[in-house]
């Protein structure tokens, strides 16, 4: 009778409330006998994964049934790749990054414009996570060329926008006009509406504007971000530069700027003169507690439009050190240029897409590789006009870091005795960290694999994963190997190593919007009003300088000798 009770009691109140695995609980999706890698715990074990509702639910070395299962023996089951330098936002683009393991592309260097329309245009339409900062360069466009961008604007026009904005007067206004005191607030009161719309942080083309960005104006615009406690990504003013000025003293003016602003800065691409001596900084830096990081890519070449201000003779030449004979290549001539072609074709047709080879960076990339909180971030381009996912890869014309930068860091790491575990917190976990860090919700519930996380999961082949496209013809586009099966919220996004080109599970990575922005606009009454004492002959007094900025800046009201 005993026995019997304790049956029916177990029959009643079992399913009421007893543990998951006991239950084996129904997942919409089931990852099982994978190799889990979690790097923020460094969890490394074979365990098997429950999905349900897009989360990750269960890690859990017990059976687990699901609505369908992915069979993961022999391979890692690892968090998805987040891209945070991602500009072939087309669907073809979306396609070679889903390949590569990519399930977070994101801009934070060209940065877009209108985001609430760059929003709600890829809301329900979009296979992967998508996320931006906010473009500096079309702020100067707009102000100092006066151009217009109507809808939501990314970098798939940045090229074509650049030589429009020679129209009616040949000056490239955003390049290298240096802006007075009315267009600067201009700018940034224009940065600021965008901040307000959600952008994720603000980012400067400032290496493609050398000679027209101020050393105040480029303050003023991490100063745009750390109103909002946002990052600051750019690609610095003497990216390339191997005589003076140097690399680092680009670097240098970025991070003076984030120190005195106590704000968060994203280093794009070092991977160029002087990266170690800014690696240095960084990471002493995050030692006294300040979010600072960088980002590569494992190529030792770059990619631009050829009327880059900086492929001009005087800069590419003589401060960068560089020559024109076998160095930049057209991929749609398939065809290395002569100087004369290349300063032609900047008359010509200045938005063309090259290659530029750099041959230095081949001896640092097994350095790059190892560089901790130096995350992996393609620099993706793309194709005049966008393309779409029956677009083939065979046809792509561009520089392969599109479509091979993260399985080729996963080769490398494999042939260069990187643990696993670094490398995947390059792809994945140090991007999401730092972004989380600046209160970006959408990132502290990614880059984990982690119960309650969200199931964005790459699934790939240790011993296998490969990069395979080259700068040959034909090949620039080929897609990555040995990632069979992507998931973005727990949907596949590749499944048998296919794209799934209908389905779109893809999320907004985005700061809530705001209803009131926080520009503040600078003047010369309003410094003097901060930072210096009153004598009765040159007292100025500026009525917008509240008690909050002078606690802010540690300084007074009126007069004082300190």
């Amino acid at each position: 009778m005993r026995k019997t009770l304790m049956t029916v009691i177990a029959a009643v109140v079992l399913p009421l409330g007893m543990p998951l695995p006991v239950l084996a609980q129904d997942y919409d999706l089931v990852i099982s006998n994978g190799r889990v890698m979690d790097p923020e715990t460094l969890l490394d074990a074979t365990m098997n994964v429950g999905i349900k509702d897009g989360r990750i639910v269960t890690i859990s070395k017990d059976e687990l049934k699901g609505s369908e299962t992915i069979d993961a023996s022999g391979l890692v089951v690892a968090p998805g790749f987040i891209d945070t330098h991602f500009h072939s936002v087309d669907l073809f683009g979306m396609k070679v990054a889903a390949r590569n393991g990519v399930t977070t592309p994101i801009d934070m260097e060209g940065g877009v414009w209108n985001v609430d329309a760059y929003y709600a245009a890829k809301e329900g339409k979009w296979p992967l996570n998508y996320g931006a900062t906010v473009s500096h360069e079309r702020a100067r466009q707009i102000v100092l060329d006066g151009m217009t961008f109507d809808g939501p604007t990314d970098a798939l026009t940045m090229f074509q926008d650049r030589a429009k904005s020679l129209d009616g007067d040949n000056v490239a206004g955003w390049s290298t006009v240096r802006p007075n005191l009315d267009q600067m607030n201009e700018i940034s009161r224009l940065m600021d509406e965008q901040m307000r719309q959600g952008a994720i942080g603000a980012s400067s083309l400032v290496g493609y504007a050398r000679s027209g960005v101020t050393t105040y104006e480029l303050y003023e615009f991490q100063r745009v971000a750390a109103r909002y406690g946002r990052v600051a990504a750019a690609h610095q003013r003497f990216h390339g530069n191997v005589g003076n000025p140097q690399a680092a003293l680009g670097f240098d003016e970025m991070f003076a700027n984030a120190v005195v602003l106590d704000a968060p800065l994203m280093m794009c691409h070092d991977n160029d003169q002087d990266w170690w001596e800014i690696e240095e900084k960084l990471a002493i830096a995050r030692s006294k507690g300040m979010n600072m990081w960088s980002e590569y890519y494992p190529y030792a070449a770059a990619s631009s439009n050829v009327g880059a201000e900086y492929l001009a003779p005087e800069i590419f030449e003589d401060n960068m050190g560089y020559s024109y004979k076998d160095q930049i290549y057209d991929p749609s001539q398939d065809k290395y240029l002569s100087k004369e072609e290349v300063l032609q074709l900047r008359k010509d047709d200045p938005g063309r897409t090259i290659v530029i080879q750099l041959p230095p960076r081949q001896k640092w990339l097994p350095y790059w590789l190892r560089m901790p909180h130096m995350t992996v971030a393609s620099d993706a381009m793309w194709m005049d006009g966008g393309r779409d996912a029956d677009f083939p890869f065979e046809e792509f014309k561009g520089h392969p870091r599109t479509a091979g930068s993260h399985a080729a860091v996963l080769r490398m790491g494999r042939e260069n005795g990187v643990p696993l575990m670094f490398t995947l917190s390059q792809l994945s976990y140090w991007s999401a960290k730092h972004l989380g860090d600046t209160g970006l919700e959408a990132m502290r519930e990614r880059g984990r694999m982690q119960e309650g996380m969200v199931a964005d999961i790459t699934i790939f082949d240790p011993e296998t994963v490969t990069d395979n496209s080259t700068f040959k013809e034909g090949e620039n586009g080929l897609p990555s190997t040995g990632i069979p099966f992507v998931l973005v919220s727990g949907v596949p996004v590749v499944r048998d190593s296919v794209f799934q080109k209908d389905v779109f599970p893809g999320q907004p990575i985005r700061f809530p919007v705001e209803d009131k922005g926080r520009f503040e606009p600078i003047s010369p009454e309003k410094f003097v009003g901060i930072f210096a004492i009153d004598v009765p002959t040159l007292h100025i007094e500026d009525a917008s300088v509240d008690e909050a900025t002078h606690e802010r800046y540690g300084s007074k009201k009126k007069g004082g000798t300190d």
